[in-house]
């Protein structure tokens, strides 16, 4: 099963997108992991009695276990903000992302007053195949009243996911019939490409969300798709990729830059973690014109990436500068299961530059992101300086900058006008949620009967249609904001309509119509034929 992501797809403001990339942002250097031992032993055996005498002799019981559990978390913190420690009952869900995969029955939900409300069944899941559809209402869990008793989506995620092979009772509300269907908990795909497809007869447009053990493969398929409908200029937008597995970036780079070409570089304390990787001959987008999307969201791999093609002038980046993750972690499995993420090298791009931003001053890591903001970066490229000694040269002679991520050749300031306190109520509330799927299964039939280009083209989202809106927020106790409806009503029209397509053609219909408010990709896309003049000087 999946959580609704209608979240994940509307602007917020723009520190609520970021502010929890610092603790979640993971580089493997690769899917194994490494014993190694140290002389430490005089140090582990004064920690042994210290937890020997709080077990014998402190005055009430103590789980030493969790002990042992806190005192490794802030050992990691002392050394840097990304290395981290994972209990063995957290790790299962911790990788799940970058695996690419979870077990659960394989339905979208949202939750709708207090209702459990089936989105849409996942494609090749088992709720599909048992006949699950859209709309159903689950009201019961292995007998388990789920409908009118508060229920949060952390409550619906723990009790349909499960191990796979394990059967759950599910207990749906379909108009007025009860209908319970046995489930079988099976894989359920989590998709990293989150949509491929044609701008133009000429411009492609891919958008990754991370870099899991599934992304190449994914994206190799969508460029293959591309190509076959005439693509020559590519999109790749990474805004808001916080990273993920690094050989992934590589063999992502290693597509667009042709043989012998230097991607990146690893250098560690010890040499096993020092490594260069090259591109080889096997890339199929080798000329093509490329444009890189990113922002202070985009991260670690997305930087690898982004920085590879800057540094060898196959890409001209546009967007914000991105977060500056230059640490590569390594996992390694403890005794008990748990895991271990350390700090082993960091990575440099191929001109030399580190991209990690200082961390010394954990408080000022931490609220980087919101320093940004409140300094004007957000809006004007000249308020961020860069210290002369941090200046590096790419292949074709420009001048690029370490210190604290990827700088982008064109700058794309912050658009106001596209944050609305008033609709990010409706998004939280799910009022936004609730109209458009509701809209959309009133009208599905005459909406999927012309199609989505005729959707794309001709749909208007009305004034009667927002007024219901408003009415559907009012029942969820947000109160209408009109001015901000009178000043900002393109904005609200853009995400209805994009909402109404998600439900009825997933994210294929969605971001065509979303990515109407993307400031950064809308600018990118008048910025190919400035290509070979940017790639000349650094703007």
């Amino acid at each position: 099963m999946s959580e609704n992501r209608n979240s994940k797809n509307h602007i917020s403001l723009p520190l609520v997108l970021c502010l929890g990339l610092a603790a979640g942002i993971f580089v493997g250097t690769s899917f194994s992991t490494k014993n190694s031992s140290g002389e430490v032993g005089d140090d582990v055996q004064k920690l042994r009695e210290v937890l020997t005498q709080i077990n014998d002799e402190y005055v009430d019981t103590i789980n030493t276990s969790n002990l042992v559990d806190d005192a490794i978390q802030q050992m990691l913190h002392r050394l840097d903000p990304h290395s981290s420690y994972i209990p063995a009952k957290d790790r299962i869900a911790a990788n799940e992302d970058l695996r690419g995969n979870f077990d659960g029955i394989g339905v979208e939900f949202n939750i709708f007053r207090d209702t459990i409300v089936v989105v849409s069944p996942l494609s090749g899941g088992p709720s599909e195949a048992l006949g699950i559809q859209s709309g159903d209402k689950i009201i019961r869990v292995d007998n388990k009243n789920l409908a009118g008793v508060g229920v949060t989506s952390p409550d619906v995620m723990k009790a349909l996911k499960g191990p796979r092979g394990t059967e759950v009772t599910v207990t749906i509300l379909r108009r007025d019939k009860e209908i319970d269907y046995k489930i079988i908990r099976d894989k359920i795909p989590q998709y990293s490409v989150d949509v491929s497809y044609m701008v133009d007869h000429e411009i492609g447009y891919i958008k990754v969300n991370r870099f899991a053990a599934t992304t190449y493969e994914e994206f190799h398929t969508a460029m293959a798709a591309l190509r076959e409908k005439g693509m020559k200029k590519l999109v790749l937008d990474l805004q808001g990729n916080p990273g993920g597995y690094m050989n992934i970036a590589i063999d992502m780079a290693d597509d667009f830059l042709s043989a012998g070409k230097k991607i990146v570089f690893t250098k560690g304390k010890d040499k096993k973690n020092n490594s260069e990787a090259l591109s080889t001959a096997r890339g199929d987008f080798e000329s093509g014109d490329l444009i890189v999307l990113v922002n202070e969201g985009s991260a670690s791999a997305s930087e690898i990436l982004s920085g590879a093609l800057q540094d060898n002038d196959r890409a001209l980046i546009v967007g914000r500068r991105s977060f500056g993750k230059g640490l590569v972690q390594s996992p390694y499995d403890l005794s008990d299961g748990s895991e271990l993420r350390l700090t082993v090298s960091r990575y440099y791009t191929p001109s030399g530059r580190s991209i990690q931003k200082p961390y010394q001053d954990e408080d000022e890591y931490a609220l980087d992101i919101v320093s940004r903001y409140n300094h004007g970066e957000f809006f004007h490229s000249d308020s961020i300086k860069f210290n002369d000694s941090l200046k590096y040269i790419t292949q074709n002679g420009r001048t690029v900058y370490g210190g604290g991520g990827i700088m982008p050749d064109y700058f794309v300031p912050l658009d106001t006008s596209l944050n609305s306190h008033y609709l990010n109520e409706l998004y939280t509330s799910t009022s936004i949620q609730e109209y458009t799927f509701g809209f959309a299964e009133d009208h599905r039939a005459a909406l999927e009967k012309k199609g989505f280009e005729s959707f794309l083209k001709n749909f208007v989202v009305t004034d009667a249609m927002i007024n219901e809106l408003v009415r559907v927020g009012e029942r969820n106790k947000v109160k209408p904001d009109n001015k901000e409806l009178r000043m900002k009503k393109k904005l609200f029209q853009v995400h209805i309509k994009s909402q109404i397509a998600r439900k009825l053609w997933g994210n294929d219909g969605f971001y065509p119509v979303f990515n109407e408010t993307n400031e950064i990709f809308l600018q990118s896309i008048k910025m190919f034929d400035r290509i070979p003049e940017l790639s000349r000087s650094k703007m």
